[in-house]
């Protein structure tokens, strides 16, 4: 199809009060059978928009799903952002289960599925925050309070560099009722979300929100992430609005990690630079960060600080008023600058309640550009 009665929108607000600047719906789009005009279309509202709604998206394959994706880093080698297997001891494990004809593609949701994409007898885990928060919410009101479950980038922060782009499909979802999220974190926090939603928030708004001064330091800074880093913070807890950890000294030593080499090590900018707009973000995945080091050569190291300093910077940009909570429709297909937006996983299903999407990234070709 051509690119005539293809139109992009801004995002409508989500809730009285959001002032989220980000996000477009497309439509007029059919992804399977997608050209270079259409393509280019959804290419330029992905980098101005950061996310990219495309709806009734019904019966997309997953080859199609895999080829849209690719095409925005063509460069890249076609490896799934956490490489061929995933440890065993990380805090990913569960999560995810490939489709067989397409590593690059992951299966994940809720529930039993008795076959889908060539899998059988599937038995789909949320994550849920309660394996993960040092402070979960009581069992008794898990059906209508739940966390942000992990704030974070797509990426394995060793050896691979992050994806330039994810896509989530939805080919099954529950409906009929929305649970709040409780910050719990001291502020009172809290928003009303659609069940099972994916929230994002904008890097560029991060970085905006930043004082002056703050904004400088950034600009001229790094951050390193530890090696292995889903294996090395699996026995720690992550504070209860899901922005980063508490420092418990539950990391694992380096004599329980994997071989470690140091050239796989993962070393970015603090911020990341839009290729086509030039906006700054602020893109820093504090969960697996290990040290800070400053323009000045200065390094910090000491973990705590480490993190207490990231939460400073980065958590005015998760209050309610800057989360865009999506309510996914069967046929959804959501595409997000990974470069540009973090994202996290909410919510809580009771028993019966399936939730069956699709994701698809690779990792990419070159690391994320600085200012």
């Amino acid at each position: 199809m051509g690119s005539i009665g293809i139109e992009v929108n801004p995002l409508s607000k989500p809730f009285e009060g959001s002032d989220i600047d980000f996000g477009a719906e497309i439509s007029g789009v059919d992804v399977e059978h997608l050209n270079d005009n259409a393509f280019q279309i959804i290419r330029n509202a992905l980098y101005e928009h950061s996310i990219v709604v495309l709806k009734n998206q019904k019966g997309l394959s997953s080859a199609a799903q895999f080829d849209l994706t690719r095409r925005f880093d063509p460069a890249a080698k076609g490896l799934y952002s956490h490489g061929k297997s995933i440890d065993k001891r990380s805090v990913l494990h569960k999560d995810l289960t490939t489709v067989p004809s397409l590593p690059q593609v992951q299966v994940i949701g809720h529930g039993k599925v008795d076959a889908y994409e060539g899998l059988t007898n599937l038995q789909l885990t949320h994550p849920h925050h309660r394996t993960f928060h040092k402070h979960p919410i009581p069992l008794e009101e898990d059906h209508d309070f739940t966390h942000f479950y992990r704030w974070h980038i797509d990426s394995a922060m060793y050896e691979l560099d992050p994806p330039r782009v994810t896509s989530l499909f939805a080919a099954g979802v529950p409906k009929g009722r929305r649970q709040t999220v409780r910050y719990d974190d001291g502020t009172g926090e809290e928003m009303d979300v659609p069940l099972g939603t994916t929230a994002f928030i904008s890097g560029y708004r991060m970085y905006d929100l930043l004082s002056e001064e703050d904004k400088a330091w950034v600009r001229t800074s790094s951050v390193e992430y530890a090696a292995h880093p889903y294996i090395w913070m699996s026995k720690a807890k992550a504070r209860s609005n899901g922005l980063g950890l508490f420092t418990d000294g539950l990391e694992l030593p380096d004599d329980q990690l994997p071989p470690v080499d140091p050239a796989k090590v993962r070393k970015y900018p603090m911020v990341w630079k839009n290729p086509e707009t030039g906006r700054l973000a602020l893109m820093v995945y504090s969960t697996p960060v290990r040290k800070i080091h400053k323009g000045d050569g200065t390094v910090v190291d000491d973990l705590k600080t480490v993190r207490e300093t990231l939460y400073r910077l980065q958590r005015p940009a998760i209050s309610p008023a800057y989360v865009y909570p999506h309510d996914w429709t069967e046929g959804d297909l959501v595409l997000f600058y990974n470069h540009g937006v973090m994202h996290s996983i909410v919510g809580a299903f009771a028993e019966g309640e399936v939730r069956l999407f699709r994701q698809c990234n690779m990792a990419a070709s070159e690391p994320p550009k600085g200012p």
